[in-house]
């Protein structure tokens, strides 16, 4: 990390903030904060500016940026819509996303997001494995019949599908992956804090606003 970066990075960890220093931080820079997609994707709601968090639960950095994520959902923007994504990148990647579209089916998604983070990477509960996961599952207050239903049902094996696939098409490399309105990527790798990816995020949303406001 060059000394300027580390600097701005001990300024957010107090608490600081870099808005108020002329000069710590530099315009966005593409290739350096972002890339843009080599080919835009389609978004769900076209009147919003559409933001995609693909993440993985066994994932450190996305475990790190998740608290951040939830902090920067509070104060969204209202012409903002967001929405998690499940990577799946690699067979041990399945059981994860399986397990976030079942919850979802059930309305249990924002009730176990958390705990699931906690169970991996605190109780270092391996989730991976099925059978760990519906036991998990069940002392999390689920109907553990029902769950498995839906986990080992055609809905939840076509929207996983779709993530793999997204993941793909997508064109990123590896998670925590933000995509702004379906062409322009930040991640992890591009910041040295979970605060820079947020920043990176904001300034993300602000070019696309611009953009859309010289095209009207």
């Amino acid at each position: 990390m060059s000394p300027m970066r580390f600097f701005v990075a001990f300024l957010l960890f107090l608490g600081l903030g870099v808005t108020g220093i002329s000069g710590v931080r530099a315009e966005l820079t593409e290739g350096r904060d972002y890339t843009v997609l080599l080919r835009p994707q389609p978004t769900e709601n076209s009147k919003n500016i559409e933001v995609r968090e693909f993440f993985w639960y066994g994932c450190q950095h996305c475990y790190k940026l998740h608290p951040y994520i939830k902090a920067w959902l509070k104060r969204a923007p209202k012409d903002v819509s967001f929405r998690y994504v499940p990577a799946i990148f690699r067979s041990s990647w399945v059981p994860g996303a399986k397990t976030f579209y079942a919850l979802e089916v059930m309305g249990a998604r924002d009730k176990l997001h958390d705990k699931i983070y906690y169970a991996i990477h605190i109780e270092r509960i391996d989730l991976t494995k099925e059978e760990l996961l519906f036991n998990w599952i069940e002392k999390q207050g689920i109907d553990r019949k029902k769950f498995v239903a839906i986990y080992n049902s055609f809905t939840v094996e076509n929207q996983s599908s779709q993530s793999s696939r997204m993941s793909r098409d997508y064109g990123f490399k590896g998670v925590p992956a933000l995509v702004v309105d379906g062409k322009y990527l930040t991640s992890g790798k591009m910041s040295d804090t979970p605060q820079e990816t947020i920043k990176t995020l904001d300034e993300l949303i602000k070019k696309v606003r611009k953009e859309r406001t010289k095209k009207s």
